[in-house]
C-alpha cells in the first residue's frame, strides 16, 4: 500500500519553509538529510520564545502582538498622542480590515496610499492622525523591505548589543530618543529580546520594576499603574514650567 501523502498546505507550507530557510529565495534540495545550514541553526539558538503579552487587553490584538513582530514595532510608533492601549490594538484593526491575519511590510509598503489610509480612517479609526500615520508606517515598513528583507524581528535577531539595538530602533521613521528607548525595553522585559547592556541602552525604561512605559504592562492593574505615572510625569512637568 503506498504511503499517505501530507496534506497539501502542510507541503505548501514546507516547501516556503524550506525557501525561507536557505536564504534568498535558494532551494533546498529535496531528500536532504543533513540538516539544516548553520545560518539556520544559528537563528534558532538566537530565536526567543513567543511570549504572551497583555499590552491592549483585547485578547486578539495582544495575541497579534506576541506572535508577530512588525505589529508590535508598528504598534510602538502608533503610541505617539493617542491612548497607549487603543495604539497597541492598532495593528489588529489594521489586519482585520486588510483581511490578513498577519501584517507584511512588503505588502504595507507597495500599499496604494490611499487606499491604506482609508483604512486608518475606520471608524473608529485606528490612531488620532489616520493619514500621516498611515503614510508613516509605509516608510516604516519600506526601510525594513531595503534594510532587513521585510522582517522587522531582523532588527533584533543579530544585535550584538543593547546600544546597537538602540541605534537600529532610532532610524525607524517615526522613533526618537524616548520611543526607541522604551521600545528596547518592552522587547527586553516581554519579549525575549536581551542583549547585552540593554537595560542600559533603554535608561529608566529599562529598570526593573519600573511603571513608567508600555514595557512595564502586563495587565489591568499595571496599566493602570502606568497610566497613573504618566499622568503624574505630565502633572510634574506642566507645574515645572508654570512656577
Amino acid at each position: 500500500m503506498a504511503a499517505a501523502r501530507p496534506p497539501r498546505g502542510r507541503v505548501a507550507a514546507t516547501r516556503r519553509s524550506a525557501r525561507l530557510w536557505s536564504g534568498g529565495g535558494g532551494r533546498c534540495e529535496e531528500g536532504e538529510q543533513h540538516g539544516r545550514p548553520a545560518v539556520v541553526a544559528d537563528l534558532v539558538r538566537h530565536t526567543p520564545p513567543v511570549p504572551t503579552l497583555r499590552i491592549t487587553q483585547d485578547t486578539a490584538a495582544d495575541e497579534l502582538l506576541s506572535r508577530d513582530p512588525l505589529a508590535l514595532v508598528l504598534g510602538m510608533m502608533l503610541d505617539q498622542q493617542f491612548p497607549m492601549e487603543r495604539a497597541f490594538a492598532g495593528p489588529r484593526l489594521l489586519a482585520d480590515r486588510l483581511g490578513v491575519d498577519t501584517l507584511a511590510a512588503a505588502d504595507l509598503a507597495e500599499a496604494d496610499p490611499e487606499q491604506l489610509a482609508e483604512a486608518f480612517r475606520g471608524p473608529p479609526a485606528v490612531h488620532r492622525y489616520p493619514g500621516s500615520m498611515a503614510a508613516r508606517t509605509q516608510d516604516l515598513c519600506r526601510l525594513l523591505v531595503e534594510r532587513y528583507d521585510g522582517r522587522a524581528e531582523r532588527l533584533w535577531a543579530d544585535v550584538p548589543d543593547g546600544a546597537t539595538l538602540l541605534q537600529r530602533i532610532g532610524q525607524l521613521p517615526g522613533f526618537g530618543t524616548q520611543k526607541s528607548k522604551i521600545l528596547v525595553a518592552l522587547l527586553g522585559k516581554q519579549y525575549g529580546v536581551t542583549p547585552p547592556g540593554w537595560r542600559e541602552a533603554a535608561g529608566d525604561y529599562g529598570r526593573e520594576g519600573s511603571r513608567r512605559s508600555v514595557a512595564d504592562v502586563t495587565g489591568p492593574e499595571s496599566l493602570a499603574q502606568v497610566r497613573a505615572a504618566k499622568q503624574e510625569a505630565k502633572r510634574a512637568a506642566k507645574a515645572a514650567v508654570t512656577s
